[in-house]
């Protein structure tokens, strides 16, 4: 199976038809859309960005941004601090442009899922399968090789706190062939390799650079209006309709379509602040990508990990200290990229806007939220210290560069909302499933309350942020629903 697979949509008609359709190709949508065709059922597979093959652009680069991502990957939200987030916009979704790190839903958050929100078939034994079936089909697996010197250094600071540093697996296979710094040579398994191509050769149709602005109910099928190049009018009718586009897309376009209980209310992400390490000897590279090892003693409130530490994500990062801006180009070798991220207290809103195409995000932290990451800079940057760095550089304007550990001190308790630089590539909960629907958007498995033949299967459905990369938990998901629908759960 290749990407050759996958080929340029043919100009559609303005009218189209099919049993099942399903609107997003990132893992929610791309493994619905292959189940459903597995099964035999017609499926049309719709995706609002282009095709790109995945090699197209470097991982990381300013023209994957460009081509594969929304907004260029910079979209703001409305709100205090300032919280910048990125989505993919390209067949896969963000399976094409993220970092492959993969978790299991912990368990506790499943329990919490099935006692707050009452979601049926919700215990670990209920998703085991589920995550097993997804490893298996993206070759889930840890390195080859030895970790890098980032994932090292944050290994042996951990340890030195007496905390633990564990290694997250990656939906990634390896070649015998090595790269000059040693490293085995990588191959993302994401949703234009795996699902996509899948579902194409069981049937499914793929129809790219397709905008669906609404949907309709008229009698038992849905009317689906957009455009297709932005240029062409399109009108799909279909039976059924699966709605995968993310938690920011999905409910911008059930909002749009007058679709509102419970809808775009209760956005959850996992606030993230970054700091830049600096050490004495050379930790970074061209080739580095994302370290694979993270913190988690004190998840789901506070983890910590590594981050992508190109030159120019090392200057964004610096853009508070434009005093120290020129050491990057003399040490960005020497510097590398990490964060503390936290599950927050707070709530954000998804609003439509007549006459605009990209819905407006509000999110607000808590004091709460607030001490958190002053706790996880505090925490971070002590871990960093004692891996050896010879400076942390925080994301705060106006705090001065942290040239010892004694100078972590001077972190407030609380951390101003006004000079805290926070930013976010996990994105859910707005469209909470369960069977509570004085809270809940869609029931256990993905049906929107009130409406027949309606789904949703995304980030969108869960229930809280998990503390964790929510690929493996959108995945499980998705899965368990599709074959609820297809009758074989």
């Amino acid at each position: 199976m290749t990407d050759q697979t996958l080929t340029a949509s043919p100009d559609p008609a303005e009218e189209l038809k099919s049993e099942i359709v399903v609107i997003g190709s990132g893992p929610g949508g791309a493994l619905t859309a292959f189940y459903l065709a597995q099964s035999g059922r017609d499926v049309l597979l719709i995706e609002e960005g282009s095709l790109q093959r995945l090699e197209s652009t470097k991982s990381y680069s300013i023209e994957e941004m460009v081509e594969k991502y929304r907004n260029g990957g910079i979209t703001p939200m409305f709100g205090s601090p300032k919280i910048v987030y990125a989505e993919g916009r390209v067949v896969g979704g963000g399976s094409e442009v993220n970092s492959g790190l993969y978790h299991r839903t912990p368990e506790h958050i499943l329990e919490e899922w099935k006692k707050k929100f009452d979601v049926d078939a919700l215990s670990l034994k209920d998703m085991l399968p589920h995550f097993e079936a997804c490893e298996e089909a993206l070759s889930v697996s840890p390195l080859p090789h030895e970790p890098s010197k980032p994932s090292l250094k944050l290994k042996q600071g951990a340890e030195k706190m007496g905390w633990e540093a564990v290694e997250v697996p990656r939906w990634f296979t390896y070649s015998q062939e090595r790269d000059k710094y040693g490293r085995y040579l990588s191959h993302k398994q994401s949703m234009s390799k795996t699902f996509i191509p899948k579902a194409i050769e069981h049937g499914c149709k793929l129809l790219h650079d397709t905008w669906i602005k609404s949907i309709k109910q008229n009698g038992a099928k849905w009317i689906l209006s957009g455009k297709y190049l932005d240029k062409k009018d399109i009108v799909i009718e279909t039976e059924h309709l699966f709605i995968c586009c993310g938690a920011v897309q999905t409910a911008a376009l059930l909002r749009r379509s007058g679709i509102k209980q419970n809808i775009g209310n209760s956005l959850q992400i996992h606030p993230t602040l970054k700091v830049i390490g600096q050490f004495e000897e050379n930790v970074n590279d061209f080739e580095l990508g994302v370290p694979v090892y993270q913190v988690k003693n004190f998840a789901p409130r506070l983890s910590f990990g590594c981050s992508i530490s190109l030159p120019s994500y090392l200057a964004a990062g610096m853009i508070d200290h434009p005093d120290f801006l020129n050491e990057i180009v003399s040490n960005w070798e020497k510097m590398a990229v990490y964060y503390t991220m936290i599950t927050g207290h707070g709530r954000g809103t998804i609003r439509t806007i007549p006459g605009f195409r990209d819905p407006v995000i509000r999110y607000h932290l808590t004091e709460e939220d607030l001490r958190d990451l002053s706790e996880g800079l505090y925490k971070i940057s002590s871990l960093l210290f004692e891996g050896g760095a010879s400076a942390v550089h925080p994301s705060v304007a106006g705090m001065k560069r942290f040239s010892n550990p004694s100078h972590l001190k001077d972190i407030p308790e609380i951390l101003s909302k006004t000079k805290t630089n926070l930013m976010t590539i996990h994105l859910f909960s707005s469209c909470p499933m369960g069977e509570k629907k004085e809270i809940c958007a869609a029931d256990s498995f993905g049906k929107v309350h009130g409406f027949s033949n309606l789904y949703i299967s995304d980030a969108s459905l869960l229930c809280s942020a998990p503390g964790v990369n929510p690929q493996g938990s959108i995945m499980a998901v998705s899965r368990r629903n599709v074959l609820k629908f297809l009758g074989k759960l």
